[in-house]
């Protein structure tokens, strides 16, 4: 018992003990309370501020976005509710009218033809695609929430946490949006993946997506991409090739396969093996797989008119420009440059694609009398040379663009002889090729910004005199004290050096910069070669004749396009016609250039053996490239602006090519017949400003007779004019590309692509003929042997 109640006693005396540390852990206990009521009244409260904050937030939102928002909604859910099956499968001929609204082409695409049904596309193409791009597809009602918030995260941090967009939403956008990047098309594109959900089974979807999603080098649909890039069908290719499409879409511009074949593979072995983690395939599927050796067809090149490529080009571009993307033609680096090029070449892509299913109405400012009438000059002015290269085309070429000048369009593009046993061309030259432009770019970057910037005019008295390693002059003949006026004339070369030195190449090419010319390279604006055309790559002919046409149009530009409007099947303009001008050089200084062109014609002028057109006021400038490998002559009167080049794809020397002779012949054959008929016009005069001279009459006295003069004056018409060879070492680049553009419509295959050449560093020479050139049969048989594509630098 004692024991007992000893047992007892101990808990009672023992509960006796802690009361007093009972009470103490209380009042402890009451004060953690009291100090986490607090604080989560702190929370709360700055909760509820957080939570009123992004209240009035969404409400400011909705109150600047809710009613677009609302708008994009109903958008969306009318295009999702007037779709049927079709509308993914449909493809609507396109057609193009010439300038007198006459039917020129019908565009069809072969969409329908390459379409498959769900059943018949192969399994592992669905497995692919779903490993790879929406791992939720059959799970989710259209969008990935989180998936969502996971791309925004890594766009706020600038890092990648995995793409936002499911299936579903690459379709919508794919299908009813544009590629114009904005926060509205993410919103849009959410409403009508919910919607389409709604509307059409997953399988649906799935057939809708691998039919109409993008695989690069203009194909949309994995069959389509499975006879461009394997020539067969894709329920015949293997593991290894469905799972290189597939690799594709998500960026066709990195996974490229014809000429990033290194990142296409790498995707295709991550995308293997999340089949292989899914269990879609085994191991040794899997092994064998990534161990295939893959093989890419080569693109066979579409074959088109010369007319027909540059509209598709323009209508493309037109489109391209309506959606609001924004052209660029220079860069700081080549980060900038390459992603410009990748959101280029989508856009393009995705309007390519419009303009061969969606039914457009194109009305052109093409005249197919002048189109007819520009070839045949150029076919007459080279019919004696008959050479031809590995692929029968002729290897002597020449290309010629003709602008109206009352509205800056385009009537008349040839991109090359015409031959009787050949289909349509690769290549386009007119707008394609970038050549050395030679001294018809004088104009354009030296002597209209003097006029305008440094004070000078036509009767300006000039330093012809040597410079001493600096270019020279035609036959290495200087004239001393000479006006501005005859500089031009006779092309002379030291005087356009010495005035670019004066105005600076920065501020001579931000003229071209501004007139959109697409080969701009950092290096020529710090590139004094570039006053004689020393390009690091070159320019089209297309944009030369914009810019002489920007001359004759008191300085101001306006893009040389054939569209003058598009409209969809049902009459609405998607394109309207109008013409953006953009002042480039002042009026004044544009007329006094005009001015001083007219001289060329005139004698002592380098086209002199030409002439002008008969009674009508004419104006041009010839340019010829080191060892007559280019020739060039620009021109224009009151009605029309013409250019043309002539040389070899693969830049040769050419004896009897000089500006004055193919190019301007060529030139003068077409513009006399476009304009009989017409009324007399004369260019509208300059209003003179005072004298700049470059050098006082001691200076030019005394180096005049350091110097070698003339010993006859000129008193007969001469076709001379010069070329120069630049000391400055440009960097060799490849001409033909459309701005690192990849467009379907008209790329060019590498055999028949121009290419220019490397500079010379010899000290430079000047050349011309005593007499009328005789001309060359082409056949090579005088020992001189093409070029291997270095850049030819050294300009008139």
């Amino acid at each position: 018992m004692a024991d007992q109640k000893k047992r007892k006693s101990t808990p009672s005396s023992t509960k006796t003990k802690t009361k007093p540390r009972t009470k103490a852990k209380t009042k402890k206990h009451s004060k953690k309370k009291k100090k986490k009521t607090l604080f989560g009244r702190i929370i709360r409260i700055q909760l509820g501020i957080l939570l009123v904050a992004f209240l009035a937030i969404m409400g400011l939102l909705y109150m600047k976005y809710g009613t677009a928002v609302v708008a994009m909604y109903k958008d969306a859910k009318q295009l999702v509710a007037e779709s049927t099956p079709e509308t993914f499968k449909a493809s609507e001929t396109s057609l193009v009218y010439d300038s007198d609204n006459k039917l020129m082409k019908k565009i069809k695409n072969e969409k329908e033809v390459y379409y498959l049904e769900y059943e018949d596309i192969p399994q592992y193409a669905i497995d692919a695609m779903i490993s790879i791009e929406d791992k939720k597809f059959y799970e989710h009602n259209g969008i990935d929430l989180k998936a969502i918030m996971r791309a925004g995260v890594g766009v706020i941090f600038n890092k990648s946490y995995g793409g936002g967009s499911t299936i579903t939403q690459q379709l919508s956008r794919n299908v009813f949006l544009t590629t114009k990047y904005s926060w509205e098309r993410k919103v849009e594109e959410i409403f009508l993946s919910l919607d389409m959900e709604k509307k059409y089974s997953k399988d649906q979807i799935m057939e809708f997506y691998l039919n109409n999603i993008y695989f690069m080098n203009g194909y949309y649909g994995i069959q389509a991409a499975s006879k461009g890039y394997f020539g067969k069908d894709v329920n015949k290719l293997s593991l290894s090739q469905i799972a290189t499409l597939c690799a594709i879409p998500n960026n066709p511009n990195l996974y490229n396969p014809r000429e990033k074949l290194e990142n296409t593979l790498k995707r295709r072995d991550r995308i293997l093996k999340n089949m292989r983690d899914d269990g879609k395939i085994t191991e040794e599927q899997y092994q064998e797989a990534i161990n295939e050796e893959i093989k890419i067809k080569n693109k066979t090149t579409d074959i088109n008119n010369y007319v027909e490529t540059f509209v598709y080009d323009s209508a493309i571009k037109a489109l391209m420009k309506e959606d609001g993307f924004k052209f660029k033609y220079s860069f700081k680096n080549s980060e900038e440059k390459e992603k410009y090029t990748e959101q280029y070449n989508e856009s393009y892509a995705q309007h390519q694609k419009q303009l061969k299913t969606a039914g457009y109405r194109i009305y052109t400012s093409i005249d197919l009398e002048k189109q007819e009438q520009l070839q045949q000059a150029v076919n007459d002015g080279l019919a004696q040379f008959t050479e031809t290269n590995d692929d029968g085309i002729y290897a002597m070429q020449s290309s010629a663009v003709s602008i109206d000048n009352e509205t800056g369009r385009v009537v008349a593009i040839v991109g090359g002889r015409e031959q009787e046993d050949v289909n349509g061309y690769t290549l386009n030259r007119a707008f394609q090729s970038f050549r050395q432009p030679g001294s018809t770019i004088k104009p354009l970057v030296v002597y209209t910004p003097a006029f305008e910037k440094l004070g000078y005019n036509p009767d300006s008295i000039v330093n012809d005199s040597p410079i001493e390693g600096g270019p020279k002059n035609t036959g290495d003949v200087y004239s001393g004290r000479i006006s501005l006026r005859e500089a031009v004339a006779r092309s002379r070369n030291v005087v356009a050096w010495r005035i670019y030195e004066e105005l600076t190449p920065e501020v001579g090419m931000n003229y071209l910069k501004e007139m959109q010319f697409s080969k701009l390279a950092e290096e020529d604006f710090h590139n004094m070669s570039t006053a004689l055309g020393g390009f690091n790559t070159g320019a089209s002919v297309l944009e030369m004749a914009s810019g002489f046409a920007t001359l004759e149009n008191d300085g101001v530009y306006r893009e040389p396009t054939c569209i003058v409007t598009i409209k969809d099947s049902k009459g609405n303009v998607i394109v309207d016609d109008k013409v953006e001008n953009k002042l480039i050089y002042s009026g004044n200084a544009a007329r006094m250039m005009t001015d001083v062109l007219k001289g060329v014609f005139e004698s002592g002028g380098t086209a002199a053996s030409i002439g002008g057109i008969s009674n009508m006021d004419s104006a041009g400038k010839t340019g010829t490239t080191n060892d007559n490998k280019d020739g060039w002559f620009c021109g224009y009167t009151p009605y029309y602006t013409t250019a043309v080049w002539v040389g070899y794809d693969q830049p040769r020397s050419i004896p009897d090519l000089w500006g004055s002779s193919y190019p301007a012949r060529i030139w003068k054959q077409y513009m006399s017949q476009i304009h009989e008929g017409l009324e007399r016009r004369t260019f509208e005069p300059y209003v003179s400003t005072g004298s700049k001279d470059m050098v006082s009459t001691y200076d030019t006295e005394e180096e005049t007779e350091a110097t070698t003069e003339e010993t006859t004056e000129v008193t007969t018409e001469v076709t001379t004019e010069e070329t120069t060879e630049v000391t400055t070492e440009v960097t060799t680049e490849e001409t033909t590309e459309e701005p690192t553009t990849e467009a379907p419509t008209t790329e060019a295959p590498t055999t028949e692509a121009p290419t220019t050449e490397a500079p010379t560093t010899e000290t430079p020479t000047e050349q011309e003929p005593d007499t009328e050139p005789i001309p060359d049969d082409g056949n090579n048989d005088n020992g001189v042997n093409a070029d291997n594509g270095a850049v030819d630098e050294g300009e008139e």
